[in-house]
């Protein structure tokens, strides 16, 4: 059962992976995963995968998302196998968000955590829009570098087919569809005022409930979205080999949790 980087013929068994762990998921992300990431799984003996792990690199850190085991060949070390392979190619800073399961299998890697990422949904009160839509991702790499401590270009100018950008003098932010629900991310702004602006201008353009991933280190958003969507789960954000670089306080959602 050897470790090998998965490719776009792989993603049915990463949507069966998924399902198997009572994962709600879409092509879309995996396509786009394996597309700017790499994937890293174990064939199962007996078909399908018995495991995969998703890596996103970037010039200053990566991050690691989506560590999923079959529940049939759960207990055998795979998992542990998949993050020291994962941790190794990253060689440098790495970050996660943990699920109350995943987090002690962290811990024993060496993870720390640091705060707490909660996830709302629903849908969102519309109002008048603040905000412009634009088609021009490449003008705001960067800022987004600035704020985000990495560069993620390829990460940006690779987004979803029907992925809608709005901007502000302060900010910018994604909607993207994933699955039946609508990601609110990134949204990345100077100050709280331009970041719900954007999450209401984009939630107002679709018609599925809308996602925000909002992180401890953003109170007074993560206590807006609460009074306007239902609260899900909550997970550990986490790093491995030291802090994790970028302005927390301007960084109101990730693109996803699986990659920062």
């Amino acid at each position: 059962m050897e470790i090998r980087v998965l490719t776009a013929a792989d993603v049915p068994a990463c949507l069966r992976l998924s399902a198997d762990r009572g994962w709600s998921d879409s092509d879309v992300r995996w396509a786009l995963l394996v597309e700017v990431s790499e994937v890293f799984g174990i064939d199962a003996p007996d078909g399908g995968l018995a495991g995969a792990v998703v890596l996103t690199r970037y010039d200053t850190y990566a991050a690691i998302g989506m560590m999923l085991v079959a529940q049939r060949y759960e207990r055998r070390g795979l998992g542990g196998r998949l993050m020291r392979h994962a941790i190794a190619a990253a060689d440098g800073v790495v970050a996660l968000t943990a699920t109350e399961f995943g987090r002690p299998l962290y811990e024993r890697l060496g993870f720390v955590g640091h705060g707490t990422s909660v996830t709302y949904t629903g849908e969102l009160p519309t109002a008048p829009a603040t905000t412009r839509p634009t088609d021009h991702v490449t003008d705001l790499l960067a800022y987004d570098r600035a704020v985000f401590g990495a560069d993620r270009a390829r990460l940006l100018t690779s987004l979803p087919a029907g992925a809608r950008i709005r901007t502000a003098p302060a900010g910018y932010g994604v909607a993207w569809q994933n699955g039946g629900t609508t990601v609110l991310g990134p949204i990345v702004a100077d100050d709280l005022g331009t970041a719900t602006a954007l999450a209401t201008d984009l939630a107002a353009d679709t018609t599925t409930p809308v996602r925000l991933d909002v992180t401890s280190a953003q109170p007074a958003f993560a206590a807006w979205a609460a009074a306007r969507l239902t609260r899900r789960e909550s997970t550990t954000v986490m790093s491995y080999g030291g802090a994790v670089p970028g302005d927390a306080t301007r960084l109101y959602t990730p693109f996803s949790v699986a990659t920062g």
